[in-house]
């Protein structure tokens, strides 16, 4: 897996947040058993810029914690055979199946650790896998997708003993 990491904000000194993010995001894509190799971006950014976009692509004048932009239009969750084998969804190069982009708010990661009373990390790679859910195709519009997508997300932390 390819995570192509961008910070855009002064990074948390204790995090490794390249090695947790691929953590997550292959634990993830393990368990969503993804026939392919896969290419995700991440950004790391701060309310300001993160609230710019949420305003231009969701019409969200507000900051929020994550956002993601799925490349691949899942008709189910994981149902990977919506992918063709010639179909644009692939690095050219690498061969890599290009999932989307990954932008968090590390203002938001702080104080949601903070008011849920759990580490920065965890609420840094609950977000990592929450987002790598919606580029798999989950959502959480309807209490069953909620219920089913916050099981999948409890799963992979809880697999890599990232726990609050």
């Amino acid at each position: 897996m390819t995570l192509q990491l961008e910070l855009h904000t002064d990074p948390e000194p204790e995090l490794d947040f390249d090695a947790l993010a691929r953590e997550v995001a292959e634990k993830v894509l393990e368990m969503e058993e993804c026939p392919y190799e896969a290419q995700v971006s991440l950004v790391i950014t701060d309310n300001q810029e993160i609230h710019s976009v949420n305003r231009e692509f969701r019409g969200i004048d507000a900051p929020t914690d994550v956002l993601s932009f799925p490349m691949i239009p899942f008709e189910e969750p994981a149902g990977y055979q919506v992918i063709g084998e010639e179909d644009a969804c692939f690095d050219l190069d690498t061969g890599e199946l290009l999932l989307g982009d990954i932008m968090i708010s590390m203002e938001k990661v702080r104080a949601q650790a903070k008011e849920y009373g759990h580490s920065v990390k965890r609420e840094y790679c609950f977000l990592v896998a929450h987002s790598m859910l919606h580029l798999l195709g989950y959502d959480h519009m309807t209490p069953e997708e909620a219920q089913v997508m916050e099981a999948r997300q409890r799963q992979a932390l809880e697999a890599l003993g990232i726990t609050r």
